[in-house]
């Protein structure tokens, strides 16, 4: 029975630790490209989601509006009343619209392979399970991640 116990006192003290600390994921498909590879490993902290301290340009790992049984790694654009641009790049003319109130515009740097917020619309805050703070894997590209390669997508208004 005491094995018993500390497994349980074990599995809780675990299992809060990676609800509201964070952990390590394994990021896979090519919608983050070049910023992050397919099979990179990553480091993702769950306070900032808590704290309501989800900035633009962070990247985020949040459950799919789509397919509540998975996730998606994709960088915020914008955040509540925001205006974003909502068409593609490859579009001649481009659409804008402003970001709901309680919702985020996730998009992911590799623009022309990537589902997100183009295809799905705002995703709302809180299918947003954590921030992606650091790469792990590979060694040659551990630390902090890069800059948008999109930032132009970043509106001011």
């Amino acid at each position: 029975f005491m094995f018993l116990g500390y497994t349980v006192q074990y599995g809780c003290i675990a299992h809060c630790a990676f609800e509201y600390l964070g952990g390590i994921v394994v990021c896979s498909g090519p919608s983050m490209e070049p910023t992050i590879q397919n099979s990179d490993i990553v480091f993702s902290e769950n306070l900032s989601r808590h704290f309501y301290c989800i900035r633009k340009g962070d990247i985020v790992i949040a459950k799919s509006p789509n397919d509540p049984k998975s996730n998606i790694c994709k960088r915020v654009i914008g955040l509540e009343g925001d205006k974003v641009c909502t068409s593609n790049p490859s579009d001649f003319l481009k659409s804008h619209s402003y970001v709901p109130k309680g919702h985020v515009w996730l998009e992911g740097d590799n623009l022309r392979n990537s589902t997100d917020s183009r295809c799905y619309g705002p995703v709302p805050y809180g299918l947003i399970r954590g921030r992606i703070c650091l790469k792990i894997w590979p060694l040659n590209d551990f630390g902090f991640l890069r800059a948008s390669p999109n930032g132009h997508r970043f509106l001011d208004d």
